[in-house]
């Protein structure tokens, strides 16, 4: 495995493997990694030749006053974590690599990136458009692969993909869950004791608003106020974002439940906010409001 630094060496490596007809799969990242990163490597390591993993922490997918100089950043640790996969190539590039000149293009997916999580950081999905665009120009993978736990992330990913024609499968892999439920992120690293504890309120909602599907629940409105009722019953949660969308586009669901929907999540556990979501299929048969 090979740690590279600049945008040139990266290309450089690549393209004898792409000559040679060797598939390229990719997982971007922003570091700190956990079994949920590992999970995506190991599935590209399957069905790719050549595996490379990005750790980036893009400063401009963060606002005013979030944790982007205390977010985590242990790149050794990370460079043993990829071996074990093991990968062919980290890409790590600084910021000037990234970012030489001040940016001034942007991808945006409008639809998909002001609303929900979006709403609450204005500005984050577009970044997160730009520098994954970026970095699927440097490293071309034929496949890339990404977290359904970051449900809105995933559909943005998509959705640019294929409004860009570029030649790239995007694949979403299952949340990968710690034992006691809780999605793994590396934000989890700033809980403290009490609020990890807390924090499997989150996946508990889910596994609520499955039981009240389950139950006969049918109407959007009252599913959202019986999980935010939920949540709020954990005196250390607070909901930001507690929605029911259509799963394939987000758009909100105002009344009845439709055959296939998703519901999103996006909680503060103290000064730490985490998401989490599950898309449901409603079982046949009549139900109840």
């Amino acid at each position: 495995m090979e740690i590279i630094k600049t945008v040139r060496e990266m290309r450089e490596r690549l393209v004898p493997q792409k000559r040679q007809g060797r598939t390229v799969g990719f997982v971007p990242t922003l570091g700190y990694l956990h079994e949920g990163h590992l999970t995506l490597l190991r599935r590209a390591r399957v069905e790719c030749d050549v595996v490379v993993a990005s750790i980036y922490v893009n400063p401009i997918q963060f606002l005013a006053g979030e944790d982007f100089d205390a977010y985590p950043r242990d790149l050794e640790r990370d460079g043993r974590l990829v071996a074990t996969v093991p990968a062919d190539y980290i890409f790590a590039p600084p910021d000037y690599e990234m970012y030489p000149r001040p940016q001034e293009t942007f991808v945006d997916v409008p639809s998909l990136t002001g609303l929900l999580e979006g709403g609450v950081r204005p500005g984050h999905f577009r970044a997160i458009a730009t520098v994954v665009a970026k970095l699927f120009c440097i490293v071309q993978p034929d496949r890339a692969y990404f977290g359904e736990k970051d449900y809105q992330q995933l559909l943005m990913v998509k959705r640019m993909v294929a409004d860009l024609d570029m030649p790239i499968a995007v694949v979403g892999v299952p949340t990968v869950r710690e034992a006691d439920g809780v999605a793994c992120s590396s934000r989890n690293v700033f809980l403290s004791p009490a609020e990890r504890r807390a924090a499997v309120r989150l996946n508990q909602a889910l596994l609520e608003a499955r039981r009240l599907v389950a139950a006969g629940e049918r109407d959007a409105a009252a599913l959202r106020e019986k999980l935010r009722a939920f949540i709020t019953a954990e005196p250390l949660a607070t909901p930001e974002v507690v929605a029911v969308c259509c799963a394939d586009d987000l758009r909100d669901v105002a009344g009845p439940l439709p055959p296939r929907f998703v519901v999103l999540l996006f909680v503060c556990f103290g000064a730490t906010q985490l998401l989490d979501h599950c898309v449901i299929e409603l079982p046949h048969g009549p139900g109840r409001g």
